[in-house]
């Protein structure tokens, strides 16, 4: 005898989109597979810069830049997730996102117009987070019947820890071998593909009978965030290269970014249905989060700018190399991954000691790669220190989502806390991160350089037979790069030990209870005036 509600057993998970004929077991898994090609996409991509140097007149500077305008594109659509769930079928958003990437990257392989490319890579990095967030409500109830997010996040990071890495390896794979612009053909196959199974397997589906309006969205709103957030990646990536307050650009941009700052926080205080609700900051833990992730991702900082310098600068490492050396931070990831579920899955302990794990982690990399830094290091050395990065890295995008999941329970106000977070996370902290790292290290090495050309007095040297040309050559180069990469590492590793054993204590009941007891100091202030 049947059930009275759900699917008959032992037949598979059901997609009510699926057309009839396609077989249930394979149902979620190409929805899967089309959460990949959408990971798998974008608008520039890193992995390919050599080759984008190579043919066009663009400095890491603007590659960069790109990569963050999509970023940003990602992150600022998060709000509107929600409303588009239920106001368009799922066809409509698959079918529709797909040819948005399409049509970017079309226009990516032909464009070097900065501006045009800009917006180009920010509309991409919107429909790729639509395609992606689409593809995975779908199959939230298969991964877990019971909508535990404990489970939901580290499953759903497997999927975008592994494009991250897989996409750079793949676009350097395709430069290599090919050009550049082989890895936007593949998008535009991959693309293809989606569409090509959503006409054939897919039906018309919406989950609410009657469709939510777009009435009512602060689209004013949201595109001063945009404005904002590309003028704020271009502060942080152009800064160093153009001294930052010695130019006028940036003095420029500066200013443009505190109007448009203004303007912004007038639109969220007194417009009735804000893009970001300013309650959301008042809610249980998310500002401590959010604090969290801000100096998580600055201590990633050094992964993004100190390795790129070590093997494209130092090293002089092909493309190809580098990316396949990036590899071995999946490993760590996947290691991080399964740590998570074991930790809030199935033990459902406090989160402050994983994060004090996650930053000892980093801590423990800043280590392996001070010590192993040398000129006549084998790149295969570098290999366990990278494996540390992606583990720490892998424990605190889930965990962090989670926690936020705990604090914000309202559905809207919690996707309205994923644009927070995914600002932070994915862009202005790492764009930041960026930018001082860039500045440290070249204030380090100028620092360097000056202290070695001191010694070149004509009191210590023989000038008969000093070499200067050999001497200032790329092996001195070189030397004071990795010394200058070195101090940057210790930096850090000072930084990530700090904040491990603030977590660590945070876990220690009794501390933690006394740090709540702290009143607050305007309070404490307040009442002392008063006593006398």
């Amino acid at each position: 005898m049947k059930s009275a509600g759900g699917p008959p057993p032992n037949q598979g998970f059901a997609m009510p989109m699926m057309k009839g004929w396609v077989p249930r077991c394979i149902q979620p898994w190409m929805y899967v597979l089309t959460a990949f090609c959408f990971q798998f996409s974008g608008g520039m991509y890193l992995g390919a810069l050599d080759g984008i140097r190579g043919t066009t007149n663009f400095m890491i500077e603007d590659v960069l830049f790109l990569l963050y305008a999509t970023l940003a594109g990602m992150a600022v659509y998060f709000p509107l997730l929600y409303r588009m769930k239920f106001r368009f079928t799922n066809q409509q958003l698959l079918c529709c996102s797909a040819i948005v990437l399409g049509v970017c990257n079309i226009i990516t392989m032909h464009c070097q117009s900065m501006p045009v490319l800009a917006v180009v890579c920010f509309i991409a990095g919107m429909a790729k987070i639509q395609g992606t967030f689409e593809c995975m409500s779908n199959i939230q109830l298969w991964i877990t019947p019971k909508r535990d997010f404990a489970a939901f996040f580290p499953v759903l990071h497997i999927i975008l820890l592994t494009a991250i890495e897989g996409s750079g390896w793949l676009a350097a794979w395709f430069g290599h071998h090919f050009t550049w612009q082989m890895m936007h053909v593949f998008t535009v196959g991959t693309m293809s593909f989606v569409l090509i199974t959503q006409i054939i397997c897919c039906r018309p589906f919406c989950p609410m009978p009657r469709r939510l309006s777009l009435k009512g969205i602060d689209f004013q709103g949201a595109l001063l965030i945009c404005g904002l957030m590309l003028v704020l990646s271009y502060i942080a990536v152009y800064g160093d290269y153009y001294m930052w307050l010695d130019s006028l650009r940036i003095r420029l941009a500066t200013g443009v970014a505190f109007v448009i700052f203004a303007f912004m926080l007038y639109r969220l205080h007194y417009y009735r249905y804000p893009y970001v609700e300013l309650s959301l900051f008042t809610r249980r833990n998310v500002v401590l989060i959010l604090v969290v992730t801000f100096f998580a991702e600055l201590a990633f900082g050094a992964e993004h700018t100190m390795e790129e310098i070590l093997y494209s600068e130092v090293i002089s490492l092909e493309e190809l190399t580098k990316e396949t050396q990036y590899m071995w931070a999946l490993l760590g990831m996947y290691t991080g991954i399964l740590l998570d579920l074991y930790w809030l899955k199935v033990r459902k302990w406090k989160i402050w000691k994983l994060f004090g794990i996650a930053f000892i982690s980093i801590a423990f990399y800043g280590m392996l790669m001070y010590f192993t830094l040398d000129i006549n290091a084998n790149i295969e050395q570098y290999r366990l220190a990278i494996f540390l990065r992606g583990f720490a890295y892998a424990i605190l995008s889930p965990a962090l989502m989670w926690a936020l999941n705990e604090s914000v329970p309202s559905l809207e106000q919690f996707f309205m806390s994923l644009f927070v977070f995914n600002v932070l996370h994915m862009y202005l902290a790492g764009a930041a991160g960026y930018g001082i790292y860039s500045t440290i290290f070249s204030h380090f090495m100028n620092e360097n350089m000056m202290s070695y050309g001191q010694q070149l007095t004509l009191t210590h040297l023989d000038m008969a037979h000093f070499n200067l040309g050999e001497y200032i050559g790329n092996d001195f180069l070189h030397s004071m790069m990795m010394v200058t990469i070195k101090q940057v590492y210790g930096y850090v590793i000072w930084f990530a030990l700090a904040l491990a054993a603030l977590f660590l204590l945070c876990d220690i009941p009794a501390v933690r209870t006394n740090i709540r007891k702290v009143p607050r100091w305007p309070v404490y202030a307040i009442e002392y005036l008063a006593r006398r």
